[in-house]
């Protein structure tokens, strides 16, 4: 099969990130008979630097019509690079919430999984790291509080400051589909996370993915307060599966559910459309400290690659090759430098790509 991808490289080590991510796709399509076609587009950074802006229409354009599209990061240092002279929609980080909106892209997914190797690094309990976790978050992106009507006022005297949170029925079910159709691709089990006590939204939100879940037989559903869930995060992480929740709740829980795994190097994700189009990147930032001297985990992006194989591709077994050779190379005790640790072997950036693309036959 073939299948066009666009690859936003960006800034400080996302050249070096997304080289090891293409690396490992190219075995993955020798193996199994595909062809990746790539189109690399500027995004961030650098892109200001050559056309002014964080992410020029063309580039966008070419996004539109690839389908996938693969990120490295995009930004630089605050106080150190120029980007930051300029004015917020004009920095490296607006370029990223542009192609978000141009894409419409409202579901993102954060993947949080503790690899047995590397529970020593998890801040958990012994017993609770022992019996691991393999979880999804997804996350409604585009609706609810931050997007919402607010305004700052002089009330009676008194400044007063007003945000409003607003769901509507059809942005509520597009994501529960979202989250059922992923449920089906993993252990068939969904937890909706609502403030249904207290919040008429989420009164709303409950009632909607309780409807969308009738299409999803096969799927358990349950519904758990965010208060529970924030505490049964650290209590009991094994009892996860797929966590749909709206977005304020599942930027907060996506980032606990990340520092539980040990390592934001390990973490992928992804932000997906009504269709198949996606954008898939690593959770961490551009690290500019580290640019330039392979020294760069490149694991996080390259099981973003498997999440795009995976999410747009529907190539499921090419997905779980790519999954299986990360898994692999960790209880080889292949380390990148922000995992080392004694008794390892410790490889660059690019030696971890030959590592993980030399292990998918």
């Amino acid at each position: 099969m073939n299948f066009n991808i666009a690859v936003i490289p960006g800034d400080g080590i996302g050249p070096e990130i997304v080289r090891e991510a293409r690396k490992v796709l190219d075995k993955v399509a020798s193996v199994y008979g595909h062809t990746f076609n790539y189109t690399e587009v500027l995004m961030g950074g650098v892109s200001i630097d050559a056309c002014g802006v964080p992410l020029s229409d063309e580039a966008l354009e070419t996004a539109k019509k690839s389908d996938a599209v693969l990120l490295g990061a995009v930004g630089g240092k605050v106080g150190v690079d120029k980007w930051y002279e300029l004015p917020p929609n004009l920095r490296p980080e607006a370029g990223l919430l542009a192609i978000r909106k141009g894409l419409g892209l409202f579901a993102n997914l954060r993947p949080a999984y503790l690899y047995n190797e590397l529970k020593g690094a998890c801040p958990l309990k012994e017993e609770v790291a022992d019996k691991g976790f393999d979880m999804i978050i997804v996350r409604e992106l585009t609706g609810g509080l931050y997007f919402g009507a607010r305004k700052t006022e002089e009330v009676d005297g008194v400044m007063t400051a007003t945000d409003t949170l607003t769901y509507n029925e059809n942005e509520i079910r597009r994501i529960a589909i979202k989250a059922f159709e992923i449920a089906m691709k993993r252990r068939k089990n969904v937890i909706s996370v609502d403030k249904a006590n207290v919040l008429d939204s989420s009164r709303l939100w409950k009632k909607v993915v309780t409807e969308v879940s009738k299409d999803y037989p096969e799927v358990t559903l349950s519904h758990m307060l965010v208060d529970n869930c924030a505490m049964q995060l650290v209590k009991d992480p094994a009892q996860f599966d797929v966590v749909l929740t709206e977005n304020m709740f599942g930027d907060i829980l996506s980032d606990e559910a990340s520092m539980i795994t040990g390592s934001i190097g390990m973490l992928s994700s992804a932000s997906l459309g009504s269709g198949s189009l996606g954008l898939y990147e690593p959770s961490h930032g551009s690290a500019p400290d580290i640019a330039g001297t392979n020294k760069a985990n490149p694991i996080a992006t390259i099981l973003s690659a498997s999440m795009m194989l995976r999410y747009s591709f529907n190539l499921d077994k090419e997905a779980d090759a790519v999954d299986n050779a990360v898994r692999e190379v960790i209880a080889d005790g292949i380390r990148t430098i922000d995992l080392m640790s004694d008794g390892m072997k410790l490889v660059s950036c690019t030696e971890m790509g030959d590592e993980i693309a030399n292990r998918i036959k």
